[in-house]
């Protein structure tokens, strides 16, 4: 394996999963190609010898077409939380996590490109109470369909320095008096990032992993009220925490949705109705063991 296409691989699980190939030696020699809209994004991954980022549109097919060509593999990784409302789900998730692994599938398939990994979430199933589990789910069925080399992770919320989850949790605190909380009894097993990061790598030259679905999660359950109570704390702002009645909170979520880059969707209140833990507790792959949230984030929320 020469030339490996990562779309999605400049965001934060991305550059992980990108500076993790660059490392190991079997695939140290890999020339990555990594398209996106925001190269200035990408500096930090410029440094990397064989990596090759290129300004381009993956969502179209001529552009996605090129990109493919010459390709041994393709990572996909593109992933959103905030897609619009609508039925099965909104117009956001429809682009992002359904049309755009159709678009990777049938330039796969006219590139001679079999093996593909893809990045879903953990509980997505077309039965699912939220858009943004029902695309995921719909994005893994059309991959499946086409009959490629493929192998799936689905991952609860990730953690991790730079994450978009406890660290934001600890920035609120630094400002907020207390946190008002909707859905503050949802159910998570966060799974640190280098430990979805050495599944992914590590599944991409085994033929073992070529039509596995691999559920990702760390060694222990929370409630979203003790996430953010602990990452409060930990930044050195213990907050206390009000869980909000389910009326108010749906409230609070709509209201969220008009503030920019604003913090929770009535689609995350629907996807916090499943839990997002692993069925049979938590066993990784490869016999790796998963590491603990306490060893790792004091390390960066402090």
């Amino acid at each position: 394996m020469k030339n490996i296409l990562v779309i999605g691989g400049t965001g934060f699980l991305g550059s992980a999963i990108v500076r993790e190939l660059a490392r190991r030696p079997a695939t140290a020699g890999c020339l990555m190609t990594l398209p996106t809209r925001r190269r200035e994004r990408a500096k930090h991954l410029l440094v990397l010898p064989t990596v090759s980022v290129i300004d381009a549109d993956v969502h179209d097919p001529a552009t996605l077409a090129r990109l493919m060509a010459g390709q041994d593999a393709v990572i996909s990784l593109v992933g959103i939380l905030k897609g619009g409302e609508g039925e099965p789900y909104g117009q956001g998730f429809a682009r992002a996590h359904v049309e755009l692994p159709r678009k990777i599938a049938a330039a796969a398939r006219a590139a001679g490109v079999r093996r593909v990994l893809h990045v879903s979430a953990l509980k997505a199933t077309a039965d699912a109470p939220s858009g943004y589990l029902r695309s995921k789910a719909a994005g893994e069925a059309v991959l499946l369909d086409a009959g490629l080399d493929l192998t799936l992770f689905r991952p609860s919320v990730i953690f991790g320095a730079g994450d978009a989850f406890l660290t934001v949790f600890a920035d609120l605190a630094r400002i907020a008096p207390l946190f008002p909380l909707a859905g503050a009894d949802a159910r998570f097993q966060p799974v640190w990032i280098e430990d979805v990061v050495a599944t992914v790598a590590g599944s991409l030259l085994r033929s073992d992993s070529i039509g596995a679905a691999y559920d990702l999660c760390g060694p222990q359950q929370y409630s979203l009220r003790q996430l953010v109570s602990y990452a409060a704390a930990v930044s050195g702002n213990p907050r206390p925490v009000i869980g909000l009645p389910a009326a108010i909170g749906w409230l609070q979520a709509w209201a969220m949705e008009f503030i920019p880059n604003g913090p929770m969707t009535r689609d995350n209140i629907r996807s916090m109705r499943v839990a997002s833990v692993c069925d049979n507790g938590c066993a990784l792959p490869f016999g790796r063991v998963a590491t603990p949230l306490e060893m790792v984030a004091p390390g960066y929320l402090r």
